[in-house]
């Protein structure tokens, strides 16, 4: 058993012992009916903390010859399905964190200190084959296969941070990327590759250098849906046992939509809820609201009335194709908002291709961002937010009614008013500038607080255009 190659079950062995523990083995049945076919790579991003590093593990634990990992599994999901006792502990795991070789690595050498750890491993375990020659990693894969017929499994996780965290230099990005391509590209030492990151695969121009893969991202998880984050049916479990309500975990971390599976909550906030007994911001605190602040201060056509949308509780339309999968090459607002997307910070409905934010945890990051931005006149419109709700509670119908009459004030004349907007956006059509659509945003901004104690209902009416029903709970 090595770092690298074989690392064992230690990590999987972890997990089924913490205090939460929820089953996803079932991820082993779909990457068994990939094993071995031209299906056999695969990258899945996700945002952090969406337990990729997890998954990972269980999968080392149940391809890597260097365990007996039967036991563990044992009464789990997977132990029933039909593929389990074919391929466990069958195969020679190699397991990659890109994070730790680009932290350790000498200046640009990442890929050279790699091979230098793996090789030794390799080395030692097949010292008949490999000892006294001088060759490269894949070299030494071709070798070894050549010689026993051994096919490998690999493992990558944080593939994408030499993109995330190297934005500024192409050179290393293009060369890691050759690597990965020389390394595992039509190799028939290849079993499987199952390589996750919070991007998806890099592009350059009109091809990636990756082509390989298929790819299971925010905007399109596949058949992975149920493995992203936690589905309804497990939360409501969660919630039946430690006692938590389960509409009020529903509004703080659910919200993440895909085809098949409509409710996908943040693991991480679920599992911290859970476990401390109070709903909070946990996956947000696991990061400084710097970066997303970066993003949404951007200076393109379209933004900033998109975010407002959005606060309002509305959808916006995004093409995500022509993002480049990194973080420094933006051409239009859209690949920003993918890029937002894929980070975790907006849902997306894939069959309208609009986005939203999905739950309340987020919203509050958006607050924390713009109250250091450049956006003092949503932010004021918020606080008053704050205000007209609390006046509604406490029945001061005079107060309300100024409130009202200063929310349609704003949305006629203010900033964020369809005048000044239609001027800085040619997106927006005559008939949206004059109409209820534009005006109703605002006025939703305005009363964004006061969302959990009323409902919005949308009707749209010939003549009319949207008429919004507001029913108090």
């Amino acid at each position: 058993m090595g770092i690298y190659l074989n690392p064992g079950n230690r990590g999987f062995w972890e997990s089924i012992r913490s205090e939460i523990y929820v089953d996803k083995t079932n991820l082993i049945g779909c990457t068994n009916a990939l094993l071995g076919t031209k299906e056999k790579y695969i990258c899945v991003s996700r945002p952090r903390r969406f337990g990729k590093s997890m998954a990972l593990e269980m999968l080392a634990a149940y391809y890597g010859r260097g365990c007996d990992s039967r036991e563990l599994f044992a009464g789990l999901k997977i132990e029933a399905h039909e593929s389990f006792p074919k391929y466990l502990n069958r195969y020679d795991v190699i397991y990659l964190n890109m994070q730790q070789f680009l932290i350790e690595a000498e200046q640009g050498k990442v890929t050279e200190y790699l091979e230098q750890e793996v090789l030794e491993e390799l080395a030692e375990e097949y010292v008949d084959i490999l000892q006294g020659r001088n060759m490269g990693l894949a070299g030494a894969l071709r070798r070894i296969y050549a010689k026993k017929e051994k096919q490998f499994i690999f493992l990558i996780d944080e593939w994408d941070c030499v993109m995330r965290e190297r934005q500024e230099s192409e050179a290393l990005q293009r060369q890691y990327l050759d690597f990965l391509r020389n390394l595992l590209k039509d190799q028939q030492y290849v079993a499987l590759v199952y390589m996750t990151g919070i991007l998806p695969v890099k592009k350059y121009g009109l091809h990636s250098a990756l082509n390989m893969f298929r790819e299971y991202s925010m905007t399109n998880q596949r058949n992975f849906e149920e493995y992203t984050g936690f589905t309804e049916e497990e939360v409501k479990a969660l919630c039946g046992r430690f006692g938590m309500d389960f509409t009020e975990t529903g509004s703080w971390y659910d919200g993440y939509k895909f085809k098949r599976y409509k409710h996908v909550y943040n693991p991480k906030s679920v599992v911290e809820a859970m476990s401390c007994r109070e709903f909070s911001n946990y996956w947000t605190a696991t990061e400084t609201y710097e970066a997303l602040k970066i993003y949404i201060e951007m200076d393109y056509d379209g933004l900033k009335w998109d975010i407002v949308q959005m606060l309002g509780g509305g959808c916006v339309s995004v093409n995500t194709r022509s993002f480049q999968n990194d973080m420094r090459n933006f051409r239009t607002k859209d690949d920003v908002l993918t890029l937002l997307i894929h980070l975790g910070y907006l849902a997306y409905d894939s069959g309208k291709e609009e986005a939203f934010i999905p739950n309340k945890e987020i919203v509050g990051e958006f607050e924390n961002a713009m109250s250091v931005s450049g956006w003092p006149e949503i932010m004021r419109i918020l606080k008053a937010s704050d205000k007209l709700l609390q006046d509604t509670l406490d029945g001061d119908g005079d107060s309300v009614a100024r409130g009202l009459d200063q929310a349609h004030t704003e949305a006629a004349f203010g900033d964020f008013s369809p005048w000044r907007i239609f001027s800085k956006d040619s997106r927006l059509k005559v008939p949206d500038y004059f109409g209820v659509s534009v005006f109703a945003d605002v006025y939703l901004v305005n009363h964004y607080h006061c969302n959990g104690f009323f409902s919005v209902i949308v009707r749209r009416l010939p003549g009319f255009g949207q008429v919004y029903h507001f029913i108090c709970l």
